[in-house]
């Protein structure tokens, strides 16, 4: 499948390069493709022209250029400039395709740690999918870290869970069948995009538990 990844971080990396090694074509998109070009240290270690030049079908492109030639979209970039992203990206480029939302609405303008710019009675899911009417929007993997959303087998052999919800059943199919190609075997459905209030207010519960753990390689298991 072409599939665009939009967003460059620590969580687009992941998502590209393993979603490459599955056999998908990714169009990696950027807000300025010259400019990340240009950026010399990454967290992950290797620049991003380093790191391109170790992947195998990975292509870096815009928004714009990424989301227009994609089966599907995944937004992996951070959820205060989400919205954004997907106008450069083109709601001509979004219509009728599957959007899989990662993102977050944290909201660090008070320091730490972030409080989230939207709950309770509405997701920036919801938003997305308010903003994208013709989108197909799907949360999910928006409760873990970046290593364990491509490969949850490097912890407890996979032995977690994790969430997905969305309007569309044949969307949230697509997306279920990505989370297994990934290796995720305990995937809960939460119904229609209401269950992205939930998975997005999960994170003031993950942050403490990243700092209490000291780690970031946790997962919630949902035992029944």
């Amino acid at each position: 499948m072409k599939i665009a990844v939009l967003g460059t971080g620590m969580v687009g990396r992941a998502l590209a390069a393993r979603l490459a090694e599955l056999g998908h074509e990714i169009n990696w998109g950027t807000r300025d493709v010259a400019a990340t070009r240009a950026r010399t240290e990454e967290s992950g270690g290797a620049s991003i022209i380093d790191w391109l030049s170790g992947q195998s079908g990975v292509s870096l492109l815009s928004y714009a250029e990424a989301a227009e030639g994609a089966e599907l979209i995944v937004n992996a970039v951070s959820g205060s400039v989400a919205l954004e992203a997907l106008n450069l990206a083109g709601a001509e480029h979004l219509a009728g395709k599957v959007l899989l939302d990662i993102s977050n609405p944290l909201d660090f303008s008070a320091g730490l740690p972030p409080s989230l710019f939207v709950k309770d009675t509405d997701s920036l899911a919801e938003t997305i999918q308010r903003v994208f009417p013709e989108t197909r929007v799907v949360k999910a993997l928006n409760t873990m870290s970046a290593p364990l959303m491509v490969n949850p087998r490097q912890l407890a052999d996979g032995d977690h869970s994790t969430f997905i919800a969305g309007n569309d059943a044949e969307a949230k199919g697509i997306v279920a069948d990505l989370l297994d190609q990934f290796g995720h075997r305990d995937v809960i459905d939460l119904g229609d995009l209401l269950g992205a209030r939930g998975l997005e207010m999960l994170l003031p519960v993950w942050l403490r538990l990243w700092g209490t753990l000291g780690t970031a390689e946790f997962n919630f298991k949902i035992v029944r």
